[in-house]
Formats: structure tokens, sequence, C-alpha cells
């Protein structure tokens, strides 16, 4: 057994390097313990750090355990797309239709070049929610809001959905205790219904500000539906606009399929961009 592991840095919903999501994809890990791969997420101290595996089941191509500095997540979005990248980047999946096993359960991926669509968990939709401790935690006011409900929604994994005013999104802060307190990630956005454009920020207790969250974009479809900005039935297009304050621009292109005015599968795509790659110490 290597007391080294080989490892891949990449930029997720980016065609630049040095934008999006930086992501570290550990490969050959298989035999770590869950402490240990806590440990090597905590050197890398990005928002997520991967470790692809052998699959439990014959469904899925290979599993995934994401993992933020602190803990361990059922899902991820640009982990998901920055993994199954450099998976066939390094030769262990081919382009074309795949599927990923995770704590959200199986999810399809597909490979197109550069490209990676992703689709997301069943749809959950939160109850209306009081707003005011998520609006504390991102440094913003309750005038700050645009007037729509404010709830926990997702596919896959929660995120708690702030509609603001366009000018609240740059002023946004977090506060970390706060943050810390609350059962999920804050996403504040603005959203024009003509371009279905969203402007985005998402801030989280373990990494204070992400600049591109794949499972919020997606949840954010099960809002947009939530709210009659989507068609009640059939497939709307949109697209998430994340990471320019933190000098990190991403762009998430997204789908969200309705039934009934319900959202009933989402899919998000982005480009992925390689930019590092070396070895790291077995903890």
């Amino acid at each position: 057994m290597s007391e080294l592991l080989p490892y891949r840095l990449v930029d997720v919903f980016t065609d630049q390097a040095f934008a999006g999501n930086p992501l570290a994809v550990v490969l050959d890990g298989e035999d770590l313990t869950t402490e240990q791969m806590q440990r090597i997420a905590a050197e890398f101290n990005l928002s997520e750090t991967v470790f692809p595996m052998a699959a439990t089941t014959p469904e899925a191509n290979y599993r995934l355990r994401i993992f933020t500095p602190g803990s361990e997540l059922p899902f991820a979005g640009h982990p998901s797309v920055g993994a199954a990248w450099v998976m066939r980047s390094v030769g262990r999946v081919s382009d074309g239709d795949l599927v990923q096993e995770c704590g959200a359960g199986l999810l399809p991926l597909v490979l197109d070049g550069e490209s990676v669509t992703l689709t997301g968990g069943k749809p959950t939709l939160g109850d209306v929610v009081d707003p005011s401790a998520a609006i504390a935690a991102v440094g913003l006011s309750a005038a700050d809001l645009a007037g729509d409900p404010v709830r926990f929604c997702g596919m896959g994994i929660n995120f708690c959905y702030l509609h603001v005013r366009p000018d609240a999104v740059a002023r946004s802060a977090p506060d970390f205790a706060g943050l810390r307190t609350l059962d999920g990630g804050i996403g504040v956005f603005v959203f024009s219904e003509i371009d279905h454009v969203a402007h985005a920020r998402m801030f989280a207790g373990d990494v204070a500000e992400d600049p591109a969250t794949g499972s919020a974009a997606l949840g954010l479809g099960v809002w947009l539906a939530s709210c009659g900005r989507v068609a009640a039935d059939g497939v709307t297009s949109y697209v998430v606009n994340q990471g320019a304050e933190m000098g990190r621009p991403s762009r998430l292109s997204c789908e969200v399929r309705c039934a009934g005015g319900i959202a009933v599968e989402g899919r998000v795509s982005g480009s992925v961009v390689p930019i590092g790659e070396g070895h790291i110490r077995r903890p």
C-alpha cells in the first residue's frame, strides 16, 4: 500500500482557470477510514474534497464520498460534476451516460466533452419559515426581501432561499455564528423572469461563502416552481451566475421539469477546468 495518494485539482462550473469552484479529487483512497478522509478534506480546506471508489451496486459506475473541511455530505453539485470529469480524464469512465452512487441515492450524469450534466435527487419542498434568523445570518434585514416566501428546498440536499431586492445581494455579509445555527446553507439571490437568470450567493457554516453551488442551483428550481416563476408543466431552463463577489465567477446552466406546478426533476450543467495534480500523504 502506497503512503501517497494521487489527487487532481479542478475548477468547476467555469471555462477559465482560477474561477468557478475549486475541488480536490483524491483517487485510490478505497481503504481510507471516514476519519482519514475528513482529515484530508481539512488539509485541502476547500469547500469540498471527494473520494471516488467502487460502487456497492451494479447499477452505478462508482461511489462518491463528499467532505467539507468539517463534515461529510450526502450530496453536492460541483463535487459530483468535477469528480465525473476527473474520472473520465484518468480513464475510469467514458463519455456518455453514467450513474453516481452517493448518500442521496443513484444520480445520473452525462459527460459530453468538457461539459457535465448532473440530474439531482428527489425534489423536496419545505414549509414557509420565519426568515428572521436566516436574514440576520447574512447581514440583511426584512426590508431587503423581495416579498416571496422563505423556505427550504432541495434536490438531494436542502437550502434556505432568500429572494431579495437587487442591491441586497452585494451587501450580503455572512455571520459565521448565525450560519452555524441553521440547518442548511442560505441562498441569497435575485431572479429575472424576463431571461430566467439568477444572480446568487451561497453561504454556509463550514465554508462561509461558496463560489458555485450545483446542489443549490438545483434546489432553486424547486423554489421557482413553488412561486410560479417557471412553467407549471414541462421543462424550463434557467441560469445561475454566482461567485462574482469572490472573484471566482461561475455559470451554472439548469433546467427544471414541472408537473401541475410542482418540480419533479432538475438538471445542472457546467464545464470543468484542470488546475493541478499531485500526491498527498495518508493520515
